[in-house]
């Protein structure tokens, strides 16, 4: 503090180091809390959905499919590989093995390969076939964070299946 410092108004006096070492330690602290907040608001992150060339498929139509028409279907698990790895294996993890961000989806049959009974197996197959279908078409969102984008309207229901055709190659336990 200069000698007549206690004279001059607050606004004129000099900063003291401390005072502006707290300012900028606000300031540093609240651009930290708007990061977080930014990434919370996605856990996703910031990736832009690939489109998939599906040439060599057949049409499906404008109208979903319940189940997977591609099952077992070599064409479509090759197209599905290479869809997954641009779209899913960020999260979801090389070959369907995750690291943790996000579900293991060579296990999202497993319930329904411990079947038995053929009825009560295609039963599990078709309500797993439509959970799938619903959460790619329109993505995962829990208290405001976006854990999973949705993918309709950018990947037509060729590539949607082809995905889980594919990931039927990667199943925890073959049927």
């Amino acid at each position: 503090m200069t000698r007549d410092a206690h004279l001059m108004p607050r606004s004129t006096q000099p900063r003291r180091p401390r005072a502006r070492a707290v300012a900028q330690a606000a300031a540093v602290l609240l651009a930290i809390a708007a990061c977080a907040a930014s990434t919370t608001v996605s856990a996703h992150g910031d990736v832009t959905p690939q489109a998939v060339d599906t040439t060599g498929l057949p049409k499906l139509g404008d109208e979903w499919r319940a189940e997977n028409p591609f099952r077992t279907n070599d064409t479509a698990v090759k197209i599905g590989t290479s869809a997954y790895n641009q779209n899913c294996a960020r999260c979801h993890g090389l070959e369907a093995i995750s690291g943790g961000i996000a579900p293991d989806l060579r296990k999202l049959d497993d319930e329904c390969a411990s079947l038995k009974d053929s009825g009560r197996r295609s039963a599990c197959v078709s309500e797993i076939d439509d959970y799938f279908l619903t959460t790619v078409r329109r993505g995962r969102t829990r208290n405001g964070a976006v854990y999973m984008p949705p993918f309709e309207g950018v990947m037509n229901q060729e590539a949607i299946w082809s995905i889980k055709a594919y990931l039927e190659t990667r199943r925890d336990k073959p049927f």
